[in-house]
């Protein structure tokens, strides 16, 4: 985003102004310079008399006047015709007013004599022209000097030019310095810019927005920035809005890029979709992307399919990904494929990792690892995560291993956490919890949660609870139930509640077990009903007993069942309590056990009773083999 601004010529730019010596006066042209300086000598800047005199009648008086040999509008004259393209009829005034004297005549029979192939003979009347003072042909003279590659002289010229105030000669010093890597340029950057040079003003934005810190700008900045004084990065980031926006303002397409990138950052998105819009309609294919991204956010997206389609027609390989996305989105699978496939050529290289998952998502495992090895060559660190999991799925974990490191390397969190998967499955433990910190470092949730067990398993709770925090707090579950424990462990045992008793405030565990227990983690629900019941809410106990148990939780059947038992709801008790005890939980067996000698049912008693002593634990195994004992005495009675 950092190329020159648009080219116009001066004759395009219809802008003049006027500086009145010896009865002519000089102009400049307004319009974008290239970045090189050369093959636009129709810039240069000509000198005219009036804005008002291009016309018919002006230019029939100026011409009576010139046949009677008035030198001022000879020169006007010459200027009127070599605008309008007439070199042949403006040669001769011009020549006959330079003859007289007349230097805005020599700076414009220069631009003459360089729009017909003779540069050197135009460079000799520049330099007569820009010796009596005319900053435009010190311009041309400058240039015409740097495109030769005389750079002192071009820049002796260029500095005469600028120092007279000539905006488009300050910003080729500008350009020129900035070329030897002069910090001096900037200062002619902004001169050039305050006197309405959109090249310049842009250029200049661009230079501020680069010595703004990290996020001070769409872009970022260089990280030097972060010593600069306080306050000094954010000027550089106002500073560079300012210029952006007056460069904007004068229809410098890519300045009102920026200048949307800046305001969208910013959340004000009618602004940046107006400026979007302006450089999209002046042929920015960036910004016609960048606004099709804002209309599908705002959920119109026929429109956002206009704007990308004109700009991925223009090239832009983000906008044909975008289209590729929608489409694939719709289940127009052929048509996402063919500009995935746009995109690609166009050399944006995510079309390729597209194009693999696409064909992934279809099934078509060979085409996606083509694909996904063709991004990941290139360069593309989650192409190269994807083509692991596929090798890794293909059984092929050593093929895998170098493509998870190299995304890695690159900065994919995502393959950092699968190298640390892949070591923990071959038990190398330390190398495993190395990648598992990298990734956990740079904010991945399940990564946390394995660095925060680890370290609990080395017995460093401190470490482990930062851990846990950030993993929760990224949305784990289980890193939330097991922060919770962690918490809950350091408690002193509750004291036991007594009807009437005002209820206790919830503690920091008991908010983490119910986050947990919010995105159904059964371990989570079981204990928050635990704790609710210790609190004496039986009936918030009992909702997340039925929820963990109906999600298969045993021990929430099972503690369930003891709600409803007290309740004196004891068939229902002993449904859940037969759902705890199928699922291995042997103090629900005992329970049935016990349900069954009161109702006299002997037979099935020692059924449960046997498969309480099955499940255990020691405990509950002696005393089922006790009552088992004694339902069998009471049936050979």
């Amino acid at each position: 985003m950092g190329r020159m601004g648009d080219r116009a010529t001066l004759l395009e730019s219809g802008r003049f102004e006027g500086q009145h010596s010896g009865g002519a006066s000089e102009a400049f042209d307004d319009a974008d310079a290239a970045p090189d300086l050369t093959g636009a000598w129709n810039t240069a800047g000509m000198d005219f008399a009036e804005a008002a005199a291009d016309t018919v009648e002006a230019e029939a008086r100026h011409r009576r006047a010139a046949d009677t040999g008035d030198t001022a509008s000879m020169s006007v004259l010459g200027a009127m015709l070599l605008r309008r393209g007439d070199l042949d009829a403006a040669e001769p005034y011009l020549r006959a007013a330079t003859a007289d004297g007349d230097r805005a005549a020599a700076n414009n029979l220069g631009v003459l004599l360089h729009q017909r192939g003779y540069p050197d003979e135009a460079a000799g009347w520049w330099r007569v022209a820009a010796v009596a003072g005319s900053a435009a042909a010190a311009h041309a003279l400058g240039r015409h000097h740097r495109e030769r590659g005389d750079e002192p002289a071009a820049e002796y010229w260029l500095r005469q030019s600028a120092e007279q105030g000539h905006a488009l000669g300050a910003y080729a010093l500008a350009d020129l310095m900035e070329h030897r890597g002069d910090a001096g340029a900037e200062r002619w950057l902004r001169t050039a810019a305050e006197q309405g040079h959109r090249e310049a003003a842009y250029r200049l934005a661009r230079a501020l927005e680069k010595r703004a810190p990290q996020g001070a700008s769409p872009e970022g900045g260089d990280p030097a920035a972060a010593e600069q004084p306080d306050g000094a990065g954010t000027a550089a980031a106002d500073g560079a809005e300012q210029w952006y926006r007056q460069a904007a303002a004068r229809g410098h397409r890519r300045a009102a890029l920026h200048l949307g990138a800046i305001l969208e950052k910013r959340g004000e998105l009618k602004e940046a979709g107006r400026w979007y819009l302006m450089a999209a309609k002046g042929g920015e294919p960036r910004a016609a992307c960048a606004l099709g991204f804002l209309l599908r956010d705002a959920g119109d997206e026929d429109s956002a399919a206009v704007w990308w389609l004109r700009a991925a027609q223009d090239g832009d390989g983000n906008a044909a990904n975008a289209l590729g996305a929608l489409h694939a989105a719709r289940g127009e699978y052929q048509t996402a494929e063919r500009w995935y496939r746009a995109a690609t050529d166009a050399g944006d290289v995510n079309g390729s990792y597209n194009l693999g998952l696409l064909f992934a998502a279809q099934g078509r495992t060979a085409q996606a690892e083509q694909w996904y090895r063709r991004a990941a060559y290139a360069g593309h660190r989650e192409a190269a995560n994807a083509l692991a999991i596929l090798l890794l799925q293909a059984d092929d974990p050593h093929g895998a291993e170098p493509w998870f490191s190299k995304a890695a390397e690159a900065g994919s969190v995502d393959a950092a956490f699968n190298l640390g998967i892949l070591y923990a499955g071959r038990d190398d433990d330390r190398a495993a919890l190395g990648w598992y910190e990298r990734a956990a470092a740079a904010g991945h949730t399940e990564a946390a949660l394995q660095v925060g067990m680890a370290r609990l398993r080395e017995g460093d709770e401190q470490e482990a609870e930062r851990h846990l925090r950030c993993a929760a707090g990224g949305g784990s579950a289980e890193a939330a139930f097991r922060l919770a424990t962690v918490l809950d462990a350091r408690q002193p045992p509750p004291e036991p509640h007594t009807l009437g008793q005002p209820q206790t405030p919830k503690s920091e565990c008991e908010e983490w077990y119910e986050r947990a227990a919010e995105q159904g983690h059964r371990r989570a629900q079981v204990r928050v009903g635990m704790l609710a019941a210790a609190r004496g809410d039986v009936a918030e106990a009992g909702r997340w007993y039925r929820e963990a148990a109906e999600a298969g939780s045993r021990n929430g059947a099972f503690n369930l069942g003891l709600l409803l038992a007290r309740d004196g709801n004891e068939r229902e008790a002993a449904l859940w309590w037969s759902r705890a005890a199928r699922a291995g939980h042997g103090r629900a067996a005992l329970r049935l056990a016990l349900l069954a000698a009161r109702r006299g049912e002997l037979a099935e008693g020692r059924r449960w009773c046997a498969r309480a002593v099955e499940l255990g634990p020691a405990e509950v195994a002696e005393r089922a083999a006790r009552l088992s004992e004694a339902l069998h005495q009471e049936l050979t009675a």
